[in-house]
């Protein structure tokens, strides 16, 4: 079994993201997490340049937060079953930070969370400095349950320079690689319904930078800014 590359963002030109590929989310409303992020399309939270795509999040007061960053989807644009994904990043660094490379699934808006899905490929809190998290959700396994399949490494130097988070992702299951380096599988059961494996159908990529919230915690506003960079996006199909 191959992969054959379907899509490629090499993040070139200057500006904004691709907006055949990407959404770029505006809001607030802590996103289920008690975040304390505004997300905006401000060229001073997302822009490209030389050849990266940066996430900037800031102490600044916006509406009503007092932080703001940003949030890329490829919602209704690009949807993902099985395959390869490759995103080659560099993440922030000190309390409060809350990068992430997640994916949720396309019929979000008609199943709702946690019933549509949810692949978390990367997430990392500065409270807990080099420990690299890969997690999947569902309706009957999240962690509002706290039974959701997850797993955590610390990758010592992780926090410098660019790393490449990669998932491959199959019928029967979706393995995690950071620099080629596998950390986990996570299986599907033969008795696995929609309820428990929500992961045979497309789904979605999204790259964030929250800040604070239930898990990203307390926040050093001495760190900001903080930026979370992206060098390339790839997307593979299984070939023959």
């Amino acid at each position: 079994m191959g992969f054959k590359l379907i899509i490629e963002d090499l993040f070139q030109g200057f500006g904004s993201p691709n907006p055949l590929l990407w959404n770029i989310e505006k809001g607030g409303h802590g996103f289920g997490n008690q975040e304390d992020q505004y997300y905006t399309r401000r060229a001073k939270n997302v822009n490209i340049k030389d050849g990266l795509l940066t996430i900037t999040a800031r102490k600044e007061k916006y509406y009503h937060r007092n932080y703001t960053s940003a949030k890329l989807t490829t919602k209704n644009k690009i949807s993902i079953q099985y395959g390869r994904v490759e995103v080659m990043a560099s993440l922030p660094k000190g309390l409060g930070t809350w990068p992430a490379i997640w994916f949720l699934g396309d019929n979000i808006n008609q199943a709702g969370w946690p019933l549509c899905g949810e692949i978390d490929l990367m997430e990392h809190v500065g409270k807990n400095p080099e420990f690299i998290h890969f997690s999947l959700h569902s309706k009957g396994k999240n962690h509002h349950i706290g039974n959701q399949p997850t797993a955590f490494f610390k990758i010592p130097g992780i926090l410098e320079g660019f790393h490449e988070y990669r998932m491959d992702w199959d019928e029967q299951s979706i393995s995690f690689f950071v620099d080629q380096i596998h950390y986990a599988t996570f299986r599907k059961d033969q008795q696995d319904d929609e309820v428990n494996w929500p992961f045979d159908q497309g789904f979605y990529l999204i790259l964030n930078l929250a800040i604070g919230g239930t898990w990203g915690g307390t926040i050093d506003d001495s760190i900001f800014p903080q930026m979370m960079q992206f060098k390339y996006v790839r997307i593979y199909e299984r070939s023959e």
